[in-house]
């Protein structure tokens, strides 16, 4: 099937126009009307001699150029700029398909950076769309720029920071305290809440999963859980007690704290790591967390009861797409 007969299918443009001729000019300066807009400037060139023979307004403006349309790119750019479009444009007119290029021009002394999209119409004319991306260029260069600054600032974060627990007893990766000590602090803390008749909240930190960032290999997974370990460092207060418990896996005990407050703070915990940049060869790896709270003794009043809760809402908040908080289930009767 040629390109001529896929335009001319049922519901095409070209198709709709043939039954609404009347309807075709109004609506060829409808769509210049619309893209307009969108930072989008058409025009049209005569094949033959490559002068323009449309030009939407904002061209020339954009050209900085009284007027471009009887004019050829040779009148208007650089000489070495003018032989980068007609390369373009001659592979468009042999392809027959719209073809995406983009461009650097030097237009009053200043560099500037174009996508073109072009169109062959016939066998005379060429059709072509043009979006200035200067600024947007600039911006994303000011991010990679901040991103490389953030890296650095955290490397050198974590260089220190282990340094400094070296021979803790803590994790090397997290800077918190491992699984030995969490297990002996969470029996205590049963003890002195069963003395006292107060309460207390479990709650288990998974890092959600993303094939994407697996794909990155073992330094993504670590940057990440320094990231976690980074916000539950400045996160939890004196009296609470928050390690890592596995690979991928975090608990804190939030001393004398309830179900509901629990569940607040780590909301907020949640939000504050999802807002939390962590770099990887200048990439946001975003960091995802899912969270389950239990609490004591509302939920269980035993130590693996309580894990056992926690892990369950883990899986829960993981189960509905991760990045959430969710409470452990409480039995009546």
């Amino acid at each position: 099937m040629t390109a001529d007969s896929t335009a001319m299918q049922p519901g095409s443009l070209a198709h709709w126009l043939v039954g609404h001729a009347e309807l075709g000019n109004e609506t060829l300066a409808g769509l210049v009307a619309l893209i307009e807009p969108l930072g989008n400037q058409a025009a049209i060139k005569a094949a033959a001699n490559g002068r323009y023979v449309f030009a939407s307004a904002g061209l020339a403006q954009m050209f900085e150029r009284p007027e471009v349309v009887g004019h050829t790119d040779a009148e208007l750019l650089k000489p070495d700029e003018t032989t980068a479009l007609r390369r373009v444009e001659q592979t468009v007119m042999a392809q027959r398909h719209p073809v995406v290029s983009e461009h650097k021009l030097e237009i009053n002394g200043r560099r500037r950076e174009f996508s073109v999209t072009r169109l062959a119409l016939g066998q005379d004319f060429l059709l072509s769309v043009w979006h200035e991306r200067t600024e947007e260029r600039h911006r994303e260069s000011h991010l990679q720029r901040a991103l490389a600054q953030i890296e650095q600032q955290q490397g050198a974060i974590e260089q220190i920071r282990r340094e400094l627990q070296q021979g803790s007893g803590r994790d090397d990766v997290s800077g918190l305290y491992m699984r030995p000590q969490f297990d002996d602090q969470l029996l205590r803390e049963i003890d002195l809440s069963s003395r006292e008749h107060r309460e207390f909240a479990l709650v288990v930190i998974a890092l959600d999963a993303s094939p994407a960032i697996a794909g990155l290999g073992d330094e993504a997974q670590q940057r990440l859980l320094e990231g976690i370990g980074r916000m539950l460092r400045a996160n939890t207060r004196a009296m609470d007690a928050a390690c890592r418990i596995g690979a991928q896996r975090f608990a804190v005990l939030l001393s004398g704290v309830g179900l509901a407050t629990a569940h607040a703070r780590m909301e907020q915990l949640r939000r504050q790591c999802a807002a939390q940049i962590v770099v990887l060869n200048g990439r946001d790896l975003g960091l995802s967390i899912s969270m389950g709270v239990s609490s004591f003794p509302h939920t269980a009043s035993r130590q693996d009861e309580l894990m056992t809760a926690s892990e369950a809402a883990v899986h829960e908040a993981q189960r509905r797409g991760g990045n959430q908080v969710v409470l452990a289930s409480i039995a009546f009767g």
